[in-house]
């Protein structure tokens, strides 16, 4: 299936920044390109077939590959924990997917609540589980063009929000530090942060909804 497909070039300049301390722009490039790679792979994972060459992008490779290796494996374990979390977010937020105003602030809306306590990487991997979970409503409810406004929304708040937090660990790759493990009691420094993520996310539903009542 052609899915957000990538350029070789544009990979192989993302990737050079692994080796010196990365730019606010180039953590946000990074950060866009590992949600498309996420979304991607939901998307493959849902058997939703579409395809969009406006949408090209550069696959994730080398160290890039590796943090977009470890983000998907943690979030395949998030999402088996809370399955019904992460699917059909635009029903549990009741908004409408026509509007590109109104997926952007719904999306913003859920991010900074995840994010109210803190920052963790468990948070962040929610984070983009709520981006590929949106992105598959989209594409269901035939408006793949939102897709694209989940990325560019995801990497704005990571501009905002998250660049000073992922200097200060030395870039994306800081979460390769965050090893699935098949011992459970291993898994809890990243997953119960992840977990409490899901109050903040029922929290952000609440505000979301709130206008309409």
């Amino acid at each position: 299936m052609e899915v957000l497909r990538r350029s070789s070039v544009f990979a192989a300049e993302v990737m050079e920044v692994f080796d010196r301390s990365p730019t606010d722009k180039e953590l946000v490039s990074q950060a866009k390109a590992l949600c498309r790679d996420y979304i991607n792979s939901r998307l493959v994972q849902a058997g939703v077939s579409w395809s969009k060459p406006e949408y090209n992008a550069p696959v994730p490779g080398g160290k890039l590959a590796e943090v977009s290796t470890i983000l998907l494996r943690l979030g395949d374990e998030l999402e088996y924990i809370r399955p019904n979390v992460y699917r059909n977010i635009a029903r549990q937020l009741n908004i409408s997917l026509h509007s590109e105003t109104v997926v952007s602030d719904a999306f913003l809306a859920v991010a900074t609540q995840i994010f109210t306590a803190g920052i963790t990487w468990g948070k962040v991997v929610s984070l983009y589980a709520v981006a590929a979970g949106l992105a598959v409503d989209c594409v269901r409810h035939a408006q793949p063009a939102m897709v694209h406004t989940i990325v560019d929304c995801l990497g704005e708040f990571v501009r905002k929000t998250l660049v000073t937090w992922l200097k200060r660990r030395g870039g994306w790759a800081d979460i390769t530090k965050c090893v699935v493990n098949t011992d459970p009691s291993l898994r809890s420094h990243w997953l119960v942060a992840a977990l409490c993520s899901f109050g903040h996310f029922l929290k952000a539903i609440f505000f979301v909804l709130l206008p309409e009542r």
